[in-house]
Formats: structure tokens, sequence, C-alpha cells
């Protein structure tokens, strides 16, 4: 009898809570999804970094330099987006974050790797831009490589005095981080991913909370306007984020030595924009969410993309282009490459307009479809 009475207990609340799960739409897709995304992401992602926007001056202009630049893109880690004869067009390029690498070959390239006297070599220079390690010690290896490659083939191919000196070298230049610290290249990113989580998971609560309370209802039935009162609650924690970002970059600065090279106020206007693109999302996720619980889970499935897609962690370039798209619309991304250009690489504004662009069209899209969406909550 006690056995029968245990028994219709356990089947009379597991069909309760079956009921309740299935019913907890939100919460059932984000158990789902969030486990699915990441087993997409970590199977899909390939570190190997290929087709790294290269930038190549060719001060030869013969066959010699031009073969050269076929052999750059059949590595497959180069991949050649202007010839120029230009040496400032390429740091410029790197720069502005359109270049990872810049090939300079000198005017005397293809002589002297014809001749291959001794004392005299077919040089070039590679600068790579080091605000990004991993495409930097990719690249790198690759250019070692592909001198290696050359000079054997040079070695089998003549005898003598001349064959045993290299007829090939590469002179590699780190820009920006030629000690590859770590610090350099993590600190500035991890700026907008703090900033982003703090934003939105913030945000996403507070209508809830109000709702939860009771407060909401109090709010509306007062002459406050329902924009207002929108506004009223994205400002405070936009100067707590404003705030914590400047706790962020004096730590960076001052205890892990971290050099700031570009303009600090466009830095901290980029940051308000970038601020209200996520304080955006965080309303939007309060007002579709029923719980505190419920809302922080929705946020968790934009936080997670923006951590893994923005190119924080893992290079763009191995990403399939799904999830490339996907990340080029994340607020996160475009900030990212801000920090890093401006703190890294002394970046300006013309120098990061698509990316400045970008966030500015995120950030007015976000805004709109909060206010969109806080409108039909509270009429």
């Amino acid at each position: 009898m006690r056995l029968n009475a245990i028994w219709d207990s356990f089947i009379a609340v597991m069909r309760k809570e079956f009921v309740h799960v299935l019913r907890d739409r939100a919460t059932l897709m984000a158990a789902l999804s969030i486990p699915l995304f990441q087993l997409i992401l970590f199977g899909f992602l390939d570190q190997t970094v290929r087709h790294v926007p290269t930038v190549v001056v060719d001060q030869d202009r013969t066959s010699a330099s031009r073969e050269l630049v076929e052999q750059l893109e059949a590595t497959e880690t180069f991949h050649v987006v202007r010839v120029t004869s230009d040496p400032g067009e390429a740091r410029e390029r790197i720069i502005q974050g359109r270049a990872k690498v810049g090939v300079v070959l000198p005017p005397r390239f293809g002589a002297a790797r014809a001749e291959a006297s001794p004392g005299e070599h077919a040089s070039i220079l590679v600068l790579i831009d080091g605000s990004d390690s991993v495409v930097s010690s990719q690249a790198l290896a690759a250019v070692n490589g592909l001198a290696a490659k050359l000079n054997l083939e040079a070695l089998t191919e003549r005898v003598g005095a001349a064959a045993a000196e290299p007829a090939f070298d590469a002179h590699p230049i780190i820009l920006f981080n030629p000690s590859g610290r770590t610090a350099n290249y993590i600190i500035p990113g991890l700026v907008a991913v703090l900033l982003q989580i703090v934003a939105t998971l913030l945000t996403a609560v507070a209508i809830v909370r109000e709702r939860e309370k009771g407060t909401l209802e109090q709010l509306l039935v007062t002459p406050v306007h329902p924009l207002g009162l929108m506004l009223g609650k994205l400002v405070p924690y936009l100067l707590l984020g404003m705030g914590e970002m400047t706790l962020i970059l004096l730590a960076m600065r001052f205890a892990f030595s971290v050099p700031i090279r570009g303009n600090l106020l466009f830095l901290f206007a980029m940051a308000v924009v970038y601020l209200f693109a996520l304080l955006s999302l965080g309303l939007f996720v309060s007002t579709r969410a029923k719980t505190q619980a419920q809302a922080q889970q929705m946020s968790q499935l934009f936080i997670l993309p923006s951590i893994f897609l923005s190119g924080y962690i893992f290079p763009v370039s191995g990403l399939p282009w799904p999830l490339y798209a996907i990340g080029r619309i994340l607020p996160a991304t475009h900030m990212v490459e801000i920090m890093r250009g401006v703190v890294l690489r002394g970046a300006g504004l013309m120098d990061l307009l698509p990316n400045v662009l970008a966030l500015l069209a995120l950030s007015a899209a976000l805004l709109g479809l909060s206010v969109r969406q806080f409108q039909k909550v509270t009429a």
C-alpha cells in the first residue's frame, strides 16, 4: 500500500513537471539552444587562419614579383586584396584594419633572385598586424615556410657557391605588439565583452523586476510618458557602463601596462553608442521575458555569440560563412575591432569608419525595436 502511494505521488509530480516544462517554452528553448549552439560552434570552428587580407607593395613590377604574389596566394594563408607601389599604403591599410599583412618587394627583387650572387639576396619586407596574435603568429609561420620552400627550390636548381647562401630572405616586422604580449591582445577586446555582460544582464531584468513587484502598473497610471519611462531606466545603466569602462581602461593602462595609442574621446564616444545598443537589446529581452530568471537565460542567447563570433577569442576567418554573417550583425564584433584599432593601432574615426557606421546602424535599429516592443507592453 505504501509503495503504491509513493508510486502514485511520483507519477503525479512527474506529469506536473513535464507540463510545466513544456508550457515554459522560453526556458525550454534556452535549455536546448545554448548547448546546441556551442556544439555547432566548436564543431565547425577552424582556428587555422586562411585568406588573411594582404597588401603587396610591388616596386619591381617584373615577372618574378608577379610570380611571388601568386605563390603567396597559393599558400591559402594570404589573400592579396591590393597591389600598389606606395609603401605607406600598406601600413595605412593595416592601421585601418582593412589588411593584416603588408609585403614590400624592393626594386631589384627580380634581378637579385635571378642572379643569386654571393652577398646579394632577393629580400622582401613583411609587415604583420600584431594586434591579432592568432593571425600574426600563423602569418609569420607561413612567410617563413614560403621562404624555406623557395630556398630549397633554389638549392635543387643551382650548384656552387651561389647556392651555398639563401637565395631568398623574408624580413618580418610585427607591428603594434612586437613582443606578442597576450594582455595587449586580450584586454582591449575584453572591454567590449564585459560591457556586454553587465549592460545586457542588468537591463534585461529591469522591466521584469517592476512587473514582478507590481510597480510597473503603478508607474503606467502616473503622468509619466512610456518613452520617458524607458529612457529614464536606460540612462542610469548607461552611466554605470561608462564608469565600468573607465575603471577597466585604468586597470588596463596602469595595472597591465597596455598602451593606449588612440584618442580617448573617440573611444568613449563609441562606447556610448555601443552601450545604447546593448541597453536597447537588454530592454527588448526584458519586455519579452516573464520572470527575471527567464530574462537572464534569454540574455545568454545573445552574450555567448558575442563572445565566440566577434573575433574576441577566435579569428573570424576560421568561421563558416553563416556564423560569420551572424557575427557581423552583433554590436560586440564592431566594438572589439574599434577597441583594438584605437588602443593598439592608434586608429581614428576615418580609419574605422565601416565599423563606426555599422555600430551606429545597429544601435539605432535595436533602440527602435526596443521602443516599439516597450510601447506594446505598456499599451
